[in-house]
């Protein structure tokens, strides 16, 4: 049941046949997970909040940076060094305050996802990296709930709707991740500032109209946008009867099967001050040339993805990178050859360096 307060704020869904009370109320009843807090996401939350899902569940482990501000428009210059996640939903709270809102100060992981995506209609991925989106296809396809898919890099945007009515999912497009390093992130190749807008604005509309069960949503299809060319174009996705995760004879079945353990950088500084573990740097030569923690000992992640690399398998060990993207990755490897003793710092030289030795140059 919709208040005066509410006819009023939603007036002109009202006036939309297709929207109307009854797809009002349904927006109310919805529940959203937003997976990331920052350039989609930004623009992704403020939609939903506005438009009414009575839900919103934000995931984000990362911190407001002065790099964010170019794009992420959720934040000012006064929430740098805040969590993204809540200072996201305190904004949105204010922007609507008919619905629930909640940030959790976390990273999306296999220890979390199972319930997080339980306890949802559908799951706007607003990540950047691949080994969340594949996290986030596989929650979503064990749990059976609709996953709306962005992405942006330099001037190029990307989104489509998997696990939608029996349409195909993330791992029918890409089987398996890139070769680590191979695709940089925003981070490493930049990204016009107004796209993520774009991209998350469209992630929204998509939201909408699966909670509406209206129009045609964007399920078999990867939708690209060119915004040097103001061009959309759209290719064909078929449901791969060999996926392994949605395929007729699905091998994935457990989330937490590889999951890779993280560790707070004040943790490691600790362990690495009493020799405990071996960290490992797992960046390439010219990172390590800008900053690099004392004691850690370089393998390259190429090294080590290549299965050639050998380590004493007793010892404990703790791989790092510059963000923890890169860490997982090689700790999933290195997991898959046998070890058993590796974790990965979470937040990378860079959460160190925020946390740790501020005396380190940053890049």
């Amino acid at each position: 049941m919709l208040s005066s307060h509410e006819l009023q704020r939603y007036s002109r869904h009202l006036l939309l046949k297709e929207v109307g009370h009854e797809g009002q109320a349904r927006l109310k009843q919805a529940r959203v997970l937003l997976i990331g807090a920052g350039g989609l996401g930004a623009p992704v939350g403020q939609y939903l909040a506005a438009a009414g899902v009575g839900r919103l569940v934000i995931i984000d482990d990362d911190l407001v940076d002065v790099s964010n501000l170019q794009r992420q428009v959720i934040f000012n210059t006064d929430d740098i060094g805040q969590p993204k996640s809540l200072v996201a939903s305190r904004r949105l709270r204010a922007l609507n305050p008919h619905i629930e809102v909640e940030g959790i100060q976390a990273r999306f992981s296999a220890t979390n996802a199972a319930e997080l995506v339980r306890q949802c209609d559908l799951v706007v991925d607003a990540t950047d990296n691949f080994p969340t989106r594949f996290l986030a296809n596989d929650a979503c396809v064990l749990a059976g709930k609709p996953y709306v898919f962005g992405a942006v890099f330099r001037f190029d945007g990307q989104l489509s709707v998997f696990n939608f009515r029996g349409g195909p999912c993330y791992r029918c497009l890409f089987p398996a991740p890139p070769k680590a390093g191979t695709v940089p992130n925003c981070a490493e190749g930049g990204v016009l500032g107004v796209l993520p807008g774009i991209v998350g604005t469209m992630q929204a509309n998509e939201a909408l109209k699966i909670i509406l069960q209206c129009g045609d949503v964007a399920s078999g299809r990867l939708i690209l946008f060119d915004a040097l060319a103001t061009a959309f174009h759209s290719i064909k996705v078929a449901r791969d009867r060999l996926c392994p995760a949605c395929g007729d004879s699905p091998s994935i079945r457990d989330l937490g099967a590889n999951a890779v353990i993280e560790v707070d950088v004040k943790a490691v500084a600790q362990l690495l001050a009493d020799g405990d573990i071996l960290l490992l740097d797992v960046r390439t030569h010219e990172e390590r040339s800008i900053c690099a923690i004392k004691g850690a000992k370089h393998l390259s992640l190429d090294e080590i993805m290549s299965g050639t690399c050998s380590l004493d398998r007793e010892r404990d060990m703790v791989l790092h990178c510059k963000s923890g993207v890169r860490s997982r990755l090689a700790a999933e490897k290195l997991m898959s050859m046998g070890y058993k003793k590796v974790r990965s710092m979470r937040g990378g030289i860079l959460e160190w360096i925020r946390s740790v030795d501020q005396g380190l140059p940053t890049y």
